[in-house]
């Protein structure tokens, strides 16, 4: 069996070359009928690629990852196009936005509580 000798580096960029579309992008998946209504997937998805040649001191190596987030569906009901979202990953989203505020106003309450001194000042 023989040997490839190219850098990781290399390698990676070879594949990410082959795949179009890199970043976020928006997946539609195909139609399906659930009750008698007609739904369409919808989900981000994001990848990645990535490579280092350190064979004198690490070795090399490179990977790649992907994910994909269902948003929700499209349904049409009665005729009418509708979206209807994934309410637990709207819910999952939400968590470090409302961990984010909690914090900031409690760094604000505490600021309002023991104010600096102003230095130099009577």
């Amino acid at each position: 069996m023989t040997e490839s000798t190219a850098p990781a580096g290399h390698i990676t960029e070879g594949l990410a070359a082959g795949v179009p579309n890199r970043g976020i992008t928006l997946a539609v998946g195909e139609a399906t009928k659930v009750d008698g209504v007609d739904l369409v997937p919808v989900a981000f998805v994001s990848y990645g690629f990535g490579a280092m040649d350190e064979s004198t001191r690490l070795g090399s190596g490179g990977g790649a990852g992907g994910v994909a987030i269902p948003f929700g569906a499209y349904a049409v009901v009665e005729g009418k196009l509708q979206f209807r979202p994934n309410t637990i990953v709207l819910f999952s989203l939400l968590i470090p936005i409302i961990g984010t505020l909690g914090l900031a106003i409690s760094m604000i309450i505490k600021a309002l509580k023991h104010p600096r001194s102003v230095v130099g000042g009577h």
